[in-house]
């Protein structure tokens, strides 16, 4: 059994594992006697429990026992793994609700399997967020054949194309070898393409946390009921669930489209900037992520403008251009916060070391780095649409997640989401150990150190995976790597496409593997490697298992726990040490000049390190500071946001009834808007009788074109309003309170322009030239839909098909939807309209 009361933690998680255990003990008893039936009985038992949870419209809390144990039966049957009691447990938390804290190697996509089939069966659909589009075809494959055991189907969304799982015309052996390799490769030949709006109405769906966002936003964009994809918000379980909902927390997604051109602005004032010196023509406060520009160096803009005063003169204009153009020089670094490739600015986050291909800096910011990049300056944006992962997952009836690090944020956790951290314990006994911090004078001192100390472990064999803080920081690393002779793999955000493959071969003998800190996340490393015999795995568990090296404390505590994980899954030995040096970010702001001063005193050398336990709790400290800091930021954020989203929830209920609604609610609505006008009540009468079956369809796109006219510029007014309303501060007024103040009677007035503009429409309402409006409408819905994608594919050429391999991976599509898939899977959906339009 599960042994829990050991592992009882100060929160919650104690009265939670003790009713698990009756759970626990409950599926088990049915172990024995599936283990008898046949396929077609097991999912005859099934298919019962699933009729009674859709007539009753959800599963009863009395089958989630049995539901667990037909899953687990599943699981044997196709994945030939067992789901262990403590996966079971973690199962019901997430069943619950709650979010799972389990540690890394624990087998958290499998335990996913157990609460996503569960809310599952009353129909309504389930969607499992992963944060890239490889996790969400990897999964989809990996344990679609236990899901397809029971009779349940399974979508798979990714900003490359959507899918279904089909296993029809996949020969035996291949299943085979996707048993072995299925944790970290994509097996292609499972996925059908399809379009969006059927992966999402599959009964489980996987997909990525940005697609779910954007497809949330298009389809509150779109001008016909066609073109809406998603379903409602049921469930969801959230992987990794820390890294969507809090890091990526403070960035909101954003669907806009070009305003104007000022390109040369960016141009001018980045060539003033070059000319500009920190410290002297500004300041930087690297904690707050703020830069202040001195008088000396307002007056050298001036100079080089000819200008007098750059405010008088210029407006506010010209100081904006000009502060951004300072925070692109000062704040924002190649390498580290953004690459250049191929001619563009891809932005790289900060906590994954992921590039993000289709995200833009707003305020300018991005087109500043563009110019000081000296790539083609993009046009700036307005924007369409918004919405923040908070408020987007809050949408959910019930919510759930599982992640290695959650406790250290269990309270912005329950205060944002109302969700519970549950620690669910390990299935065997942690062997790894911690070694207190290495601290050195400098960086130089600290990479040779790591260099010196890696060298030791590839000698003697013992596989070593060496995490990064930034695509800087790696390309350091390999250097002096290089210069050792150590051979290694390097893994960063320019390479992302291997890297669920390069991390998966990090536990062999000798292997070195340098990574940013998250790269790869969710890829299990096994000691000797995946595919590892008992003695392969015997052999690195005799040289000490595998080391973690970090070469930099990160910002958050939860980023450097995940990376500890990497070591010691499942019982087996490992160890691991940070190396930081006093000119690391996180030293600078919190530490550096007292141990400098000590250092120093004691004339340290500075490849000499010092170990303190007191230094690396001081540390930790400061981490938790930090946490503190960021953790208000985002709340911030998000009151802000809630002022919005309510406004947005009421607008976009207004499309979705002008959408969806029947031609009787239709009318209703639309009376509603008018009842104040003697005129437009008339005028609506006549027109019906006029245009008789016509009406309707022309009274819903006159509604949605003038709602969107008046959104488009609110969400104009609002982001002002926001950015503005913080001065009011310096009157002893609180800015929150001004901007919901303000925020009420700026919408009341949208309210009004909405009902008079159609009150003045209606009288001239007439059947147009239907084809020209068509037109118009699929132009902007084609640039929403390309908002948010990687790359270009929709410019592309069409490449005729004539000359493909059959393993060849092409690209193709069919009105909206783009798919990427193998040649022999694209061959026979030609033939259904679907299109070749790149060679990848």
């Amino acid at each position: 059994m599960l042994g829990l009361s050991k592992f009882f933690s100060k929160n919650q998680s104690a009265a939670f594992l003790k009713a698990a255990v009756l759970v626990v003990e409950a599926t088990n008893k049915y172990r024995e006697e599936l283990r008898e039936l046949s396929g077609e009985e097991i999912l005859a038992r099934f298919s019962k429990i699933r009729a009674h949870a859709q007539e009753a419209g959800a599963t009863p809390e009395s089958d989630l026992p049995l539901v667990f144990a037909l899953v687990r039966e599943a699981a044997y049957r196709t994945l030939h793994q067992f789901h262990f009691d403590v996966q079971i447990a973690g199962g019901l938390a997430l069943a619950e609700g709650k979010i799972a804290e389990m540690r890394t190697g624990e087998g958290k996509t499998l335990v996913a399997t157990l609460p996503a089939t569960f809310h599952a069966l009353s129909g309504k659909g389930v969607q499992i967020v992963t944060v890239n589009d490889y996790l969400a075809r990897r999964d989809g494959v990996w344990m679609g054949q236990v899901y397809h055991y029971l009779g349940l189907s399974v979508g798979i969304v990714t900003s490359a194309g959507a899918y279904r799982y089909d296993p029809s015309h996949v020969a035996e052996g291949e299943d085979v070898e996707r048993d072995a390799e299925g944790s970290f490769k994509v097996f292609y030949e499972y996925l059908s393409p399809v379009e969006k709006r059927e992966a999402y109405a599959a009964d489980i769906t996987y997909v990525t946390n940005n697609e779910l966002g954007f497809d949330y936003l298009r389809d509150n964009t779109a001008y016909d009921a066609s073109q809406i994809v998603q379903r409602g918000y049921h469930y969801a379980i959230i992987d990794e669930v820390d890294s969507i909902l809090i890091d990526e927390a403070r960035t909101p997604l954003i669907i806009s489209g070009p305003v104007g051109d000022s390109q040369t602005f960016y141009e001018r004032f980045a060539e003033i900037v070059r000319g500009m010196k920190a410290g002297e023509d500004y300041s930087v406060d690297e904690k707050q992520k703020a830069i202040q520009i001195t008088e000396e160096g307002m007056h050298k803009a001036e100079i080089a403008l000819g200008l007098e005063n750059l405010y008088t003169e210029g407006g506010v204009k010209y100081a904006h251009h000009l502060e951004t153009a300072v925070r692109a020089q000062a704040l924002f670094q190649e390498d580290k916060e953004y690459v250049v490739r191929d001619g563009e600015i891809i932005i790289v986050d900060e906590f994954t070391g992921r590039m993000q291909p289709g995200r833009r800096w707003s305020e300018g910011l991005h087109q500043a780095i563009e110019a000081k990049e000296g790539v083609k300056i993009k046009e700036e944006t307005r924007t369409y649409a918004t919405v923040t992962f908070q408020n987007l997952f809050r949408m959910y009836e019930r919510l759930s997640g599982m992640t290695g690090t959650a406790l250290s944020s269990e309270e912005e956790f329950y205060t944002v989401y109302k969700l519970e951290v549950v620690a669910i314990p390990t299935n065997k006994p942690s062997a790894r150990r911690d070694h207190d911090d290495l601290i050195f004078q400098t960086a130089a001192g600290k990479y040779r150190a790591v260099a010196h100390a890696v060298k030791e472990r590839y000698i003697k064999g013992q596989p070593v995976l060496v995490g990064t803080v930034s695509i800087e920081d790696n390309e350091t690393v390999s250097t002096f790597f290089t210069n050792e002779g150590v051979p290694h793999e390097v893994l960063n955000a320019k390479n992302h496409e291997r890297e669920g493959e390069i991390i998966a071969e990090a536990g062999k003998e000798g292997r070195v593997t340098v990574a940013t800190n998250l790269a790869g996340r969710g890829v299990d490393i096994k000691l000797g490697g995946p595919l590892a015999n008992d003695e392969e795995r015997a052999k690195i568990v005799a040289k000490g298992g595998l080391m973690v090296i970090g070469t930099e404390r990160h910002d958050a505590r939860r980023i450097d726990n995940q990376l500890r994980g990497r070591a010691g899954r499942q019982g087996d030995p490992g160890e691991t040490r940070f190396y930081v040096s006093l000119e690391d970010k996180l030293m600078r702001v919190f530490a550096a000049e007292t141990l400098k001063k000590v250092m120093g005193r004691f004339g340290i050398p500075e490849d000499e390190p010092i170990e303190s336990a007191m230094i690396t709790k001081s540390l930790e400290t400061a981490q938790g500071r930090i946490e503190g800091f960021n953790f208000d930021s985002r709340k911030q954020v998000l009151a802000y946001d809630d002022v919005m989203n309510t406004q947005r929830l009421a607008v976009y209920a207004r499309r979705r009834a002008a959408l969806r609604g029947s031609d009787a609610e239709v009318e209703a609505l639309i009376r509603s808007l008018i009842a104040h006008s003697e005129t437009a009540r008339s005028a609506f009468e006549t027109k019906k009788i006029e245009l008789g079956e016509a009406f309707v369809p022309l009274l819903r796109r006159l509604l949605l074109q003038i709602i969107d006219t008046f959104w488009l510029e609110h969400l104009e007014t609002m982001d002002y309003l926001r950015r503005s309303v913080s001065l009011r501060a310096y009157g002893q007024r609180d800015p929150l309170i001004e901007y919901r103040r303000e925020g009420l009677q700026r919408f009341r007035q949208l309210e009004e322009n909405i009902k008079s503009a159609f009150t003045e429409s209606l009288p001239r309402l007439q059947n147009a030239d239907d084809a020209r409006i068509r037109a118009e409408e699929e132009k902007t819905r084609a640039a929403l839909i390309a908002a948010g994608n990687d790359g270009d594919i929709a410019s592309a050429p069409i490449i005729k098909a004539a000359g493909y391999g059959r393993n060849d991976f092409v690209t193709i599509k069919k009105g909206d939807a783009t798919q990427t898939l193998k040649f022999k899977k694209a061959e026979p959906l030609l033939s259904d309209g679907w299109e070749i339009i790149h060679k990848n």
